[in-house]
């Protein structure tokens, strides 16, 4: 379970108090000085918490931020690695170039970063991620997994999947999964994924996955050229969606289907992505570099790459492209 730093054992502190609670009884049970408290109290305050104090008494947590901080994602969290670690930013370049730099220094694996917008988010293939602030949810992870390379593929199938489901846990239902990465309702994407990983010939040293969700943006404020092909959460269920527990649920359910994956459960991974994306025994047009592959997915093979048969016969696997869904 998740050890909080100081100011999250005093924020915990303060929610288990009706009565306000003494700077001297913080100082005793956490070992610090009591001017240390006042600090940890001030920058509590400065990240939203309305936190009273009053004479004689003590201190009372009146009320916490509606938007995400370390503290609130963390409380109730309830994972065992995946969360220890949330670096959170008002603005960032992109969290996956923040997490690819963490992990390079040695960053625990589990760490996630966090940020209210981003100025050049990125998306699969070199493409530019729509990031306006305080409405979506960026989100990096850092993963050390030991598996070999050509099982690269499998944790951004997981990665789907289990923000395919956080998503269905907060609106009550499921969004589709286009192969391989995009999260979309009603033909409308609503997420994506970005996998990078630092790795060897043989050997993967670290992966940072990414995973976007337009949460409470409106139409009008997606730029014109993808405004008719993307959507929000809030578009879909016609009102304002809380981030902190999407948030917790994507962290939770990456930590639960990277253990499957840890386990050697590669096929309980492509059975589940397989259920929620609906894309086998369909006609497929992929489209990769200056090609197209056109004909039936089949599905997925061991590593996670699709299968496609065209009208000849051949069967081609893709490990990456842009993948049209037409009917079975």
């Amino acid at each position: 379970m998740i050890t909080p730093d100081p100011a999250g054992r005093i924020l915990a502190m303060l929610r288990d108090k009706t009565v306000p609670l003494s700077g001297a009884a913080m100082s005793k049970t956490l070992g610090i000085s009591r001017s240390a408290v006042w600090k940890h109290i001030r920058s509590l305050r400065q990240e939203g918490y309305r936190i009273e104090a009053q004479t004689a008494s003590g201190y009372r947590l009146v009320a916490v931020p509606s938007h995400p901080t370390p503290w609130e994602i963390q409380a109730g969290l309830g994972t065992d690695r995946f969360g220890r670690k949330i670096h959170l930013f008002q603005q960032v370049t992109s969290t996956n170039a923040v997490a690819f730099r963490l992990a390079r220094r040695g960053e625990q694996e589990g760490a996630v970063v966090l940020a209210e917008a981003q100025t050049a988010g990125k998306g699969r293939m070199g493409r530019r991620w729509e990031s306006p602030g305080g409405a979506n949810i960026y989100l990096s992870l850092i993963l050390r997994p030991h598996i070999p390379p050509t099982n690269m593929p499998l944790i951004t199938l997981m990665t789907a999947v289990a923000g395919a489901e956080a998503i269905g846990e907060v609106m009550g239902r499921l969004p589709e999964i286009k192969w391989p990465n995009d999260l979309l309702f009603s033909g409308r994407k609503v997420g994506g994924i970005l996998t990078e990983a630092d790795m060897e010939m043989d050997a993967i040293n670290f992966v940072v996955v990414g995973i976007g969700i337009n949460v409470n943006m409106r139409r009008r404020a997606f730029p014109a050229v993808i405004r008719d092909t993307a959507t929000s959460l809030q578009e879909e269920s016609g009102k304002e969606i809380a981030r902190i527990p999407l948030i917790q649920a994507v962290i939770q359910g990456m930590e639960r289907w990277y253990d499957i994956l840890a386990q050697g459960r590669g096929k309980a991974i492509r059975e589940r992505w397989q259920e929620l994306a609906r894309i086998k025994g369909k006609k497929v047009a992929v489209s990769f570099m200056h090609d197209i592959v056109k004909g039936m997915a089949l599905g997925l093979d061991e590593d996670g790459a699709l299968l496609v048969e065209s009208d000849n016969g051949t069967v081609r696997r893709i490990v990456a492209g842009d993948v049209t869904v037409g009917e079975g």
